[in-house]
Formats: C-alpha cells, sequence, structure tokens
C-alpha cells in the first residue's frame, strides 16, 4: 500500500521516470495498491477512514494474503500510524496482518515550515496593520497545522484554537509493536549537516528523534537511513532510496508477537 504525502495524489508516486510500486511489483512480486486523500483534513480524520478502507481491502481481497505492508511519504507516513492507532482501538483485523511499514521523509515530530508559518502568523496578529495577513495565514488547512508536531489522534487537536501559538500537546504514540518499521531521511546538505533536513522536514524528525524520550520513537538503528544531496520530493525517484526499500522488503523473515495496542 502506498500513501502518498500533503498536497499530492496517487499518480504523483511516478516521479522521473521513477514508480517505486511497480517496481517492488517487479522485483519482489507485490501488487501495489495507491491510497488517495484529502490531505486537508486532520490527520485522524483521514487515519480513522484509511483504517476502515484497509479493513474492506484485505476482506475482499481474491486470494490468501501472504504479506502486506505500507510505504509512506511525508504526512502519508503520520495518516498511516494513525490508521493503525485507530484500527487497533476498533478491534480491526487487518492491524495483526501488517508486517512492514516504511517511512520516507515523514515529519513525525513536525515540519518546520508549518512551525515557522505559526510564528509568522501570531506576530502578523499583534499589529493592527499586520492582521489582515494574519487572517490570510488562518487559511491553512487543518491537515497542515497537524504537521507542525506531528498530530495522529483526535485529542491532540480537539477544544484548541489551531492557529495559535501553544507547545507541543501531542498524546504520545509508539510505533507499532510487531511490525518492522523504518525510517529513511534526506538532507540537502553534506553529511553531519543535519539542521535544514530535507528542505521541509528535519532529519530528527524524520528518524523519530526526540528530547522527551516519551515521544522518541525508536527505530532500530539497522532500520534508519539518511542520503544527504537530496530534497524532500528526490525521496519519490532516487535510485538509491528504491535501493534501500527493496533491501528492507525483500528481507522476507515475519517478525514475532502480535500486534498490540500503540498507547
Amino acid at each position: 500500500m502506498l500513501v502518498h504525502g500533503l498536497c499530492m495524489n496517487d499518480l504523483q508516486w511516478t516521479r522521473k521516470g521513477s514508480d517505486f510500486g511497480a517496481a517492488l511489483a517487479r522485483d519482489l512480486g507485490y501488487t501495489p495498491v495507491h491510497l488517495h486523500y484529502n490531505s486537508g483534513l486532520h490527520t485522524s480524520t483521514n487515519g480513522r477512514a484509511f483504517a476502515a478502507l484497509i479493513e474492506t481491502l484485505l476482506q475482499q481481497w481474491p486470494e490468501p494474503l501472504k504479506e502486506f505492508g505500507i510505504l509512506a511519504h511525508s504526512m502519508g507516513g503520520l495518516v498511516s500510524r494513525s490508521a493503525y492507532y485507530y484500527g487497533l482501538a476498533a478491534g480491526q483485523a487487518w492491524p495483526q496482518h501488517l508486517r512492514k511499514l516504511v517511512f520516507l521523509g515523514t515529519p513525525h515530530h513536525g515540519a518546520l515550515l508549518e512551525r515557522g508559518g505559526n510564528w509568522v502568523n501570531v506576530c502578523l496578529g499583534l499589529s493592527p496593520y499586520t492582521a489582515p495577513f494574519a487572517r490570510l495565514g488562518k487559511l491553512r488547512s487543518a491537515g497542515i497545522t497537524d504537521l507542525r508536531y506531528g498530530n495522529l489522534l483526535d485529542e491532540d487537536w480537539q477544544g484548541f484554537d489551531r492557529f495559535e501559538h501553544a507547545g507541543d500537546l501531542r498524546h504520545p504514540v509508539p510505533l507499532p509493536e510487531g511490525v518492522r518499521c523504518y525510517a529513511i531521511a534526506a538532507n540537502v546538505g553534506k553529511r553531519g549537516g543535519d539542521l535544514f533536513g530535507d528542505g521541509m522536514v528535519p532529519v530528527n524528525s524524520a528518524l523519530g528523534r526526540h528530547d522527551d524520550p516519551g515521544l522518541t520513537l525508536s527505530f532500530a538503528p539497522s532500520r534508519q537511513w539518511v542520503n544527504y544531496g537530496m530534497n524532500h520530493w528526490e525521496l519519490l525517484s532516487q535510485p538509491a532510496v528504491y535501493k534501500q526499500i527493496r533491501r528492507w522488503i525483500a528481507s522476507r523473515r515475519k517478525p514475532s508477537g502480535r500486534a498490540r495496542r500503540s498507547r
């Protein structure tokens, strides 16, 4: 299952002559299925809807399921984590079948551009002369404001003014247990310079690192990979990225244990 990012669609998995879904079908025998969702909605809204779609899809799959995995770019990774949480909470069967989850440039702990946009919006609202521009800033969608810190759940945004400047109010949601999770980050600069990440998502955010241990996502060292001299969009087309995805997915050994609640 391929899950696109913010302001994108399923067709944009084909980029600069590259199509990771078609390549995985050719090289490893997978059947690619693409999700198309409205990235302007709250992540939790999309996550709950995605969970229901997967449940229906797997129930109607025309032959015995051998393996099920998700490859998600950018916001799509947040939607996928949210879907797992809500699927498990609803007692759906599909989380038991999920074997691998690969994130490409996912802002697990937020994106710099939305945080910067929030600060600009607050500052513009301080003056009556700039207030009209602040109102324009409030045209940002719910999906975009969820990217400030990486909201996954209804509780992360309900009851709050999403345009007000506030700290990180998220409820911790660890990686799914019993699922092999992988994270790929990109950096536009040279090795060792992680400040700007891929131009949209900092490297630490893409790899799930956080100063608060309760929010840190525990990707095994062998399941993290950073490529330098690459931006956010090139994650969808660079041969080196596909080579890494293929190497991880080609490892067929199923994880031990069953899916458990991620809270």
